[in-house]
């Protein structure tokens, strides 16, 4: 018999995925939250709620006594711990497990022993599942570690034994980036894990990133749901995910397939888990590690394979048979799954913010799994994934065509994210041909694309003067006072409206004519025609000189003074006028010298230099913490500290002066 009530601990979008398949099977569900949570997307859609600490993820989320405090409070009888946070602690399933409860997961020895890297290899080794060359041995000593480096070769990698998910992991191509390499990875695998310790492998080059999902249930089954591939990668974690890998054949996904089933049925594994290996130019294949909980990437197992996940887990985890052989499973179609982040699509650093409209896509084959809403904030103390958008094909040419479609058709507006950078992928050639590795983005410099400057289009700018002009002109039914306050000035026989749209200028005439409008920039000239407004969607019709009329369909919201717009895939943020202020500029240091600015808000993990101190371009000078990554601020040019603003433990906003430079030589 399932379970009468699930705690889920965790946030997001996991534990709304979660919550949905719950609600389907008449389950109650109760959600934990932080005090920075209280009013987040994943508190409203459970039917119980509980507050568990404050923001800080150690005091809440990671807080196993508050959760388990909860759990009792609340009559759970079991707990789902989604992935990251707790959910591959040993010492959490053992606590569960403990008071009674039941681990929707497996035992807490085997998430120990798959949880330490270098044990599931020597696992992986003694039944046959190839591994690549590197060191997994106890002795951490940096020197000990330093000569392992040197035995293995370069390039290499150093990864957190106790972790995944690319936090604690450092690519290494000479040996004199060893040392400061090691001491990241380090730190940001004890900030993440608990554990310092490392291991050291081999780096193979343009390999594909290819996974394994297994489940086991109590009754001797152990089977395998086929295989996802994940090469496209950034910061080593993962955005684009699909099943079908276009890499395997029959014999080589049968090969990868068998060798994950028989390493979790020699760790006496139980439910889900997911074995990931690096797969070579040459078709060889190696074990990387195994993940002991349901993945973020679960979906587009479940669109090709026609199953519920967390139906499953839930229903091994209550001991019951899986309902399924090996023989029996199938892939049907293509499904691709790509992450939406609050991030910059340039640099990957954490954004943070409030969305002022955040729009789905939606049609046949299209799934959202989404953790936020319009209105709701993003905060820079938690993992800066908010969504997945996931699409279904009958192949994967008519998949990929879903994923364009619906990346276009995504609207966030309001916080910055990576969709730019997902459909520059999702439209690249190289991508339609299934020519995937690790090094994908690097490779086809994507960020050149990102970086083009582009001319700002006429359609989002005549839009916003539209949207600017009706509301004034209802303003003035009201007030009798139409124009004053807005962004234009009388100029006959039209309005001159002026917005700034990435640091450019933009002038533009608006003439009514009738119930139209005429739109004027420059040379430019196109007549607008309003099909339908409502309070976040405009469609228009537009008219230029010579040309056919073309229907235009826009996503709008306010964010204080800006006019905020969305079309043709892109974002737009269209400043308007706002009276002179007496200001100095931020980030300004004293003459002669610049503020190094925070670019993310965050915590100042680590100050590399002191004041007075001569520095070099590119030298590194602050270690920020944002979003559970570790984020290095350099120095762009040679110089001198002249000010250190914060130190270590110090949380920061995004754009605080971190550091004033001055010249190297400065002048009389």
């Amino acid at each position: 018999m399932l379970f009468e009530k699930i705690l889920i601990a965790n946030r997001g979008e996991i534990a709304v995925r979660i919550a949905r398949t719950c609600r389907a099977l008449g389950m109650t569900t109760v959600a934990v939250y932080s005090e920075a949570d209280r009013g987040a997307f994943h508190v409203r859609v459970a039917d119980q709620a509980i507050c568990i600490g404050p923001a800080a993820p150690t005091a809440s989320y990671l807080d196993a006594a508050r959760i388990l405090a909860a759990a009792r409070a609340t009559g759970a009888q079991a707990i789902h711990p989604g992935y990251g946070f707790l959910s591959e602690r040993p010492h959490f399933a053992r606590a569960v497990a403990e008071a009674g409860l039941t681990f929707i997961g497996p035992s807490a020895e085997v998430i120990a022993l798959m949880g330490q890297k270098a044990a599931a290899k020597r696992l992986a080794q003694s039944v046959g599942v190839p591994t690549l060359p590197g060191y997994i041995g106890q002795d951490q000593r940096p020197a000990v570690l330093r000569a392992e480096a040197e035995r293995v070769g370069f390039p290499l990698l150093i990864k957190a034994s106790a972790g995944g998910g690319g936090r604690g992991m450092r690519a290494v191509h000479t040996p004199a980036e060893f040392d400061e390499a090691l001491a990241s990875a380090r730190r940001e695998a004890l900030a993440a894990f608990g554990d310092d310790a490392v291991l050291l492998e081999r780096l193979v080059l343009r390999p594909r990133h290819v996974e394994v999902q297994i489940f086991a249930d109590h009754h001797g089954t152990v089977v395998h749901l086929f295989e996802r591939e994940c090469s496209i990668q950034r910061r080593h974690q993962k955005i684009v995910e699909e099943s079908p890998s276009p890499a395997l054949n029959a014999a080589l996904r049968s090969a990868m397939g068998e060798a994950a089933v028989r390493l979790a049925r020699a760790a006496g594994y139980r439910n889900a888990g997911t074995v990931e290996f690096l797969l070579a130019p040459d078709g060889s294949f190696f074990f990387l590690e195994m993940n002991t909980r349901l993945q973020v990437e679960h979906p587009v197992t479940e669109l090709v394979t026609g199953l519920d996940l967390v139906q499953l887990q839930l229903a091994v985890a209550a001991g019951e048979p899986l309902p399924f052989t090996q023989e029996q499973l199938r892939q049907s179609g293509h499904a691709i799954e790509v992450r939406v982040c609050a991030e910059d699509p340039l640099t990957y650093l954490p954004a943070a913010g409030q969305f002022a409209l955040l729009a789905l896509p939606n049609g046949p084959g299209v799934r959202n799994d989404a953790g936020a809403a319009t209105g709701d904030e993003v905060t820079v103390y938690y993992d800066s994934l908010f969504a997945k958008l996931i699409v279904h094909g009958t192949d994967r040419h008519e998949a990929i065509v879903r994923l364009r479609q619906a990346l276009d058709g995504y609207t966030a507006l309001g916080v910055t994210t990576n969709l730019p950078l997902l459909r520059a992928i999702a439209a690249h050639p190289a991508f339609a041909a299934g020519e995937t590795h690790t090094a994908f983005l690097e490779d086809h410099n994507l960020h050149e694309t990102l970086h083009a400057p582009q001319h700002l289009p006429i359609t989002p700018l005549a839009a916003a003067a539209v949207l600017d002009a009706r509301g004034f002109a209802e303003a003035s039914q009201r007030t009798g006072d139409p124009w004053q306050g807005g962004p234009w000035q009388l100029h006959q026989p039209g309005f001159a409206l002026r917005y700034t749209c990435d640091d450019v200028e933009q002038r533009v005439t608006i003439i009514p004519s009738g119930s139209d409008w005429m739109i004027v920039r420059g040379d430019e000239r196109v007549s607008v025609h309003v099909l339908n407004q409502s309070t976040d969607a405009l469609a228009l019709a537009l008219t230029a000189p010579g040309e056919p009329e073309r229907i235009e369909r826009l996503r709008f919201a306010e964010d204080e003074n800006d006019l905020l717009m969305a079309w043709s895939g892109n974002a737009y943020r269209l400043t308007r006028p706002a009276p002179p202020r007496l200001e100095g500029r931020h980030g300004r240091g004293a003459a002669g010298s610049a503020g190094l600015e925070a670019p993310m808000p965050g915590t100042v993990v680590r100050v590399l230099v002191a004041e007075g101190q001569s520095v070099t371009a590119h030298q590194p000078l602050v270690v920020l913490e944002a979003m559970k990554m570790e984020h290095t601020i350099a120095a762009p040019h040679d110089g001198v500290v002249r000010r250190i603003h914060y130190a270590a433990g110090a949380l920061v906003i995004k754009g605080a002066a971190l550091v004033e430079l001055g010249e190297a030589f400065p002048q009389p």
